[in-house]
């Protein structure tokens, strides 16, 4: 099969198709023949050095993929030849042929094409259990996403808000800002030209937010807690600038605020075959009825990844980079 390579540690160049043996699933996995492939800023790391595989998974970069079960490891029924899945792996989804844990699949809604489905697993998972089960967002409540414009970020507007939230959303743009007002967000904050706490004290009234989704990190954790309701909840998903900061503590403490986080690439089969069944039954309806669509920003050929890893770079993108198979 064709895979895209990672050939030392460096820019998107360093990206190279070759040819490698098709993977064989053990026990409790299934091998997917690969319709597409999702890209996410965790690939861009794993291709600088900064975020390897976990030990005994693939080397190849691609977090999720969307195809056609092609086989059947062993003890598995819950899926069968030929089905449309879409999964999330601990790597190998930029190839034509990719291993899942039988547990971290999902079908693929029948008014989904795969290239969209593809755009789904990586966002969904984390969205789902960052926000509403770390951060346990209610209706009602206020959230404020940072990246409205990024794969997460369209991810966590739809979702909150089909939940019944009021939902702020920061971007880089105002046409990322116009973007985020689309999917549902009561309030974008162009975060080049508008202070975020301030924006957020006016818009609730002085009385903060409840929940917030950060993979920003560096100042942002200070002035998040800046603009945190009582009893609020922080969750880190990631650190674009900097995960060592210096905190006031006496504001948590006053506040009573939850700070908290989680990676999910590490954690365990059981772990994420828990967080796929919530998955299905909370979110997927969402996608089948269309309350939430997936936004794909463009999609390149499975053999020009170091194409979307630039375009990724930019940062100009607004929702998912998608790698087409064949």
């Amino acid at each position: 099969m064709t895979a895209v390579l990672i050939k030392g540690k460096g820019g998107p160049e360093v990206l190279q198709p070759e040819k490698v043996a098709v993977p064989e699933p053990g026990p409790g996995q299934v091998l997917i023949k690969v319709a597409a492939a999702g890209v996410n800023r965790p690939d861009v790391l794993q291709r600088q050095g900064a975020y390897p595989a976990p030990k005994g998974h693939s080397e190849i970069p691609g977090l999720e993929v969307a195809g056609e079960i092609a086989s059947l490891g062993e003890g598995v029924s819950t899926f069968k030849l030929g089905e449309a899945v879409m999964a999330l792996v601990n790597g190998g989804g930029y190839a034509e042929y990719c291993i899942a844990d039988a547990g971290a699949c999902l079908q693929v809604p029948s008014n989904l094409t795969l290239t969209e489905a593809a755009a789904i697993p990586e966002t969904a998972f984390t969205v789902w259990h960052n926000v509403f089960e770390r951060g346990g967002l209610q209706s009602g409540e206020w959230f404020l996403v940072h990246g409205g414009s990024s794969g997460i970020g369209v991810m966590a507007i739809q979702l909150a808000k089909a939940r019944g939230a009021h939902v702020i959303a920061t971007a880089g743009s105002q046409e990322k800002c116009q973007a985020a007002i689309r999917l549902g967000a009561d309030r974008a904050i162009d975060y080049k030209t508008e202070d975020f706490v301030e924006v957020i004290k006016r818009v609730t009234d002085g009385r903060g937010v409840d929940v917030i989704l950060d993979m920003v990190g560096g100042d942002y954790i200070e002035r998040n807690i800046k603009c945190c309701a009582d009893d609020a909840r922080i969750v880190n998903i990631g650190y674009q600038k900097g995960s060592k900061v210096t905190l006031d503590l006496m504001r948590v403490m006053l506040k009573r605020l939850t700070l908290t986080g989680s990676t999910l690439r590490i954690r365990s089969a059981d772990v994420k075959a828990a967080i796929a069944t919530a998955v299905a039954a909370n979110v997927l309806p969402l996608f089948a009825d269309s309350t939430v669509t997936t936004v794909i920003d463009r999609t390149f050929p499975l053999a020009d990844a170091a194409g979307a890893h630039a375009r990724m770079e930019t940062s100009e993108h607004i929702g998912k980079i998608v790698l087409v198979v064949g």
